[in-house]
Parts: C-alpha cells; structure tokens; sequence
C-alpha cells in the first residue's frame, strides 16, 4: 500500500484529510507539527509527503529544506497544502524544490490527482533509472515539474491581454508560441463543413494550452478565443523547445499532462457518440462548472451555443434539455446564468 505523510496542525483538517486518503487506499501516517513531520519521514520513509506551510515550531518550508538536504529524504515528492494563496508563496515553495501546491479549501479529486501524479512521475524516472529529485531551481537549465515550468513561462513569456470574445489564434495559423492562462477562460474549437463550433478544451487560470502544434505541424490546428476578459503569457516555441531538449524530465511531465488530456477528450468524444441527450447535457453542465466561476450566488454565465458545442448536439436540442432540468429541479436557468441546484443528480444521469 503507498504511503502519505500528512504534516499539518490543525487538528480537525488534519483527521479529515487522513480519513480521506485512508478511504482512497493510502496507508497514512500524520504529524501535529514541522518538527514531528521531518522525524517521521525519516523514520517511515513514506512515499509522498503532503505539508502544510504555516505550523509552529518549524514551518512547511523548513521541512522541505531539511529533508531535501537528506540524501534518504529528498527523492520524496512533496507536496504543499496551504491556505497562503499569493503567487509569492507559491513561487517560494516551488522554487524551493516542492513538486505541487494544493490550497485550502480544497476539493478531494485535487489532493487525489495531485498525489497520484507525483506518483505516477516517480514511478516513470524510476523505470528510467532516474532518481525523483527535490532541488531548488530557478533558471531555465533545471526545470524539472509543471510548476517550474509555469514559474518560467511567467518570468520570461509574453504577457498578453485579451477582452472577451477575442481570438487567440486561428487553425492554419502560424504557430508561434505556447500560452499560459494567467487569468480569464479560454476556448478551442474546430469548425465543422457548416461553420459549426465543436469545442475541443476550456482553460482557465493556471491551465496551459497550444500544445498540440508544437511538433511537426507548424501550423495551429484549431482555433482560440476567450470566454471572458483574459491575461495571457506566452512563450516562443524556440524557447520552448529549447528547455524541454536541456530538460528532460520536464519532457515526461508534459508528456504524463497531454496524455491525460487525450484522455479526457477521447471521454468527451464517446460521450457526444453514444451518450443519451440528457447524459450528454448533464455532463457538459457539471464539465463547465468545473471550470467556470460562479458568483455569489453560484450561478455561471454560459452561452448555450458553447453548452452545444461540447455536448455535441444542436442548440435547440440542448435548450429543450436544459429546460426539462430545470422542471426537475436540477437546475436554476435566468437569461445567460446556469446555477446547478443537484450535481449529484445530473452525474447519475444514463
């Protein structure tokens, strides 16, 4: 069974994210305090350490300095869990060698995923006989996570503003960079013969997109527009290429990243194919709340043309089903605003 090391002070926070990851089938050991945490990881050797950043008597950054100066510890993934938001601290931590960040709240698919990836990229290194390294890193000649590699993009990119409704870039374009998503929502999608939208990914904050032509084809094969008011960095993809030849496990991580994506978008083609009109619809709603902000009052502003295009289904199609939801009562509708009133329901859907 794999093990976590949860290091973390707060009492209640720290027993429900232990009874979490035991129910997800980690073996977990905890720690109230930094200096418990480094003596517990030294003694149980765990396989992933999840750290809070503010604990009394030694913080989450001095964990990661002690034990990434131990040559038994500093191969373990490390992963920060925080309330401390700012990109500031975030850059610290990566930049102190942490492999993820997770903030408070959060949700369990997010602890979940960003174990398992770390996981998943010490398992890859391995079979490669590589060691998973925690090093501080700065520069562009030792990006080795995701997190670093964003770091980078926003230190030496092109940051770039976009109102909403504005093309990023168009198919059969010219491929000139790979962008980052500092704020905002941006859309992909390909025409059908009619002139139809068929979106092919949603990112937001954080998120990175472009990939996809940056190989052989030297052309983008779809386009790009924003959702809302949006700040973009990109970064040349000479640059690009550049780092990921000097950087190789950099390389893999991406790698490990698109072929999750592919995943997602073989998910989303089986569903428009074989999925019912109300499977489809329920799960193009709970997709975009997922990614969407809501307001105060939870609802999402949504043009249902978009709603359409990733279900796969014409809009009059979607707008009847849209309206049967809100019979139900598994849907608020007020002109462009969606608010789901039971996600629980929509995901049972068949």
């Amino acid at each position: 069974m794999r093990k976590v090391l949860l290091i973390e002070d707060d009492t209640v926070l720290r027993e429900n994210t232990a009874e979490l990851l035991e129910l997800s089938d980690y073996e977990v050991i905890t720690a109230s305090n930094g200096r418990k945490g480094v003596i517990a990881a030294k003694e149980h050797m765990p396989n992933v350490i999840v750290c809070d950043i503010m604990m009394p008597v030694l913080d989450g950054y001095g964990v990661l300095k002690e034990l990434g100066e131990d040559e038994m510890t500093k191969h373990i993934p490390f992963i920060f869990l925080s309330a401390k938001t700012e990109k500031k601290d975030v850059r610290k931590g990566m930049n102190l060698g942490a492999d993820d960040y997770v903030t408070k709240p959060f949700e369990e698919t997010e602890l979940i995923n960003a174990i398992e990836s770390r996981l998943a990229r010490a398992a890859i290194l391995n079979e490669f006989g590589k060691p998973v390294e925690n090093e501080e890193n700065t520069d562009d000649s030792g990006i080795k996570t995701i997190h670093q590699f964003k770091n980078f993009m926003d230190d030496n990119g092109e940051e770039m503003q976009f109102s909403q409704g504005e093309e990023v870039y168009r198919e059969g374009g010219n491929v000139h960079m790979v962008y980052l998503v500092l704020k905002g929502i941006v859309k992909t999608y390909k025409l059908d013969e009619s002139g139809k939208e068929l979106i092919t990914g949603i990112y937001n904050a954080d998120e990175f997109f472009g990939f996809s032509s940056l190989t052989a084809n030297e052309v983008y094969e779809e386009f790009a527009t924003t959702m809302e008011d949006t700040k973009l960095v990109g970064v040349n993809k000479d640059k690009l290429r550049l780092v990921l030849k000097e950087n190789q496990d950099l390389a893999m991580e991406l790698m490990h990243v698109l072929a999750e994506n592919l995943t997602e978008v073989k998910q989303q083609l089986l569903e428009m194919a074989y999925g019912s009109v109300r499977k489809k619809t329920a799960s193009t709603l709970l997709k975009f709340a997922d990614k969407l902000k809501q307001d105060k009052d939870g609802n999402m502003h949504i043009l249902r043309s978009d709603l359409a295009s990733v279900a796969g289904m014409a809009t009059e199609t979607l707008i009847r089903t849209l309206s049967s939801f809100r019979k139900e009562g598994l849907i608020g509708m007020e002109d462009h605003s969606i608010k789901i009133l039971d996600a629980k329901a929509l995901a049972s859907i068949y």
